[in-house]
């Protein structure tokens, strides 16, 4: 008898719950696609602005990096040839006693090339270069291919409202394991950028300024990177010369480098 007394109950919770998923099931998937579509606009700004940082044709740029810490300031120059985001090769120009030294990027594999070692040295694109600098900014600058980007918010900043774009590391093997980004919502120019390490601690910050005509584009010409560990420690990046190269795949081999050194 108390069997046959609680079946009843049971068979109606069963059947209840039936229905609230058939309920809910149309909402879930509304959602699902939702997030393809956030996805696709969330990498449409991105790749906006790194077309306004680089062009995605051939080029030459000149960068001068000053770095100040502890009250000293250490002033290099380098030449930058790159074709895509795959391939880059960065000259030291000045001072003097350091020409001769050449990284090359093919895909995310990094080589550094001395005149006194025969053979190129393998470096990591997360290696400090100088300063705030790593090999990666100014080996592979491009965020698009290296971060998976999501819109978390707007927010106004000298009076214009910019997208807040959060990028996540594709792999171990990119500069940065997460950068937030600000775009300007009007011209889809970068204004600023945060640097985490894989612990998520804030490495150090970036602001694209000094806005110039180079190659086509209205571009940033200098960029200020700050620690985040270490107050008043900072490295600024200045662009000049920027054209449109044809740089033909030879280039980028490490054959062509021994004729550069």
């Amino acid at each position: 008898m108390d069997m046959a007394v609680s079946a009843p109950p049971r068979l109606f919770l069963r059947i209840a719950a039936l229905i609230l998923v058939a309920a809910l099931t149309p909402l879930a998937g509304s959602h699902a696609q939702e997030a393809p579509e956030e996805d696709e606009l969330a990498r449409g700004i991105l790749q906006r602005a790194d077309e306004i940082r680089f062009p995605k044709q051939g080029f030459q740029v000149d960068v001068s990096i000053t770095t100040s810490q502890d009250g000293d300031d250490n002033r290099k120059k380098y030449r930058i040839l790159s074709k895509g985001n795959e391939n880059t090769v960065v000259m030291i120009l000045e001072p003097a006693s350091d020409r001769g030294q050449i990284m090359l990027m093919k895909g995310r594999d990094l080589w550094m090339f001395m005149p006194e070692v025969a053979q190129p040295i393998r470096i990591g694109l997360a290696q400090r270069l100088m300063g705030q600098v790593a090999n990666g900014d100014l080996a592979r600058a491009n965020f698009t291919g290296d971060y998976n980007p999501r819109l978390l918010r707007t927010e106004r900043l000298d009076g214009e409202e910019h997208h807040v774009l959060e990028l996540n590391a594709v792999d171990r093997g990119v500069t940065y394991h997460r950068v937030l980004l600000w775009v300007n919502k009007r011209n889809n120019r970068p204004r600023k950028a945060e640097f985490y390490s894989l612990s998520n601690r804030l490495l150090k910050t970036c602001s694209y300024e000094n806005y110039q005509p180079m190659a086509g584009q209205h571009r940033p010409t200098r960029l200020v990177m700050q620690d985040a560990l270490r107050g008043g420690e900072q490295s600024i990046l200045e662009y000049d010369n920027m054209r449109l190269r044809d740089l033909p795949d030879r280039v980028f081999t490490k054959e062509y480098l021994k004729r550069l050194q």
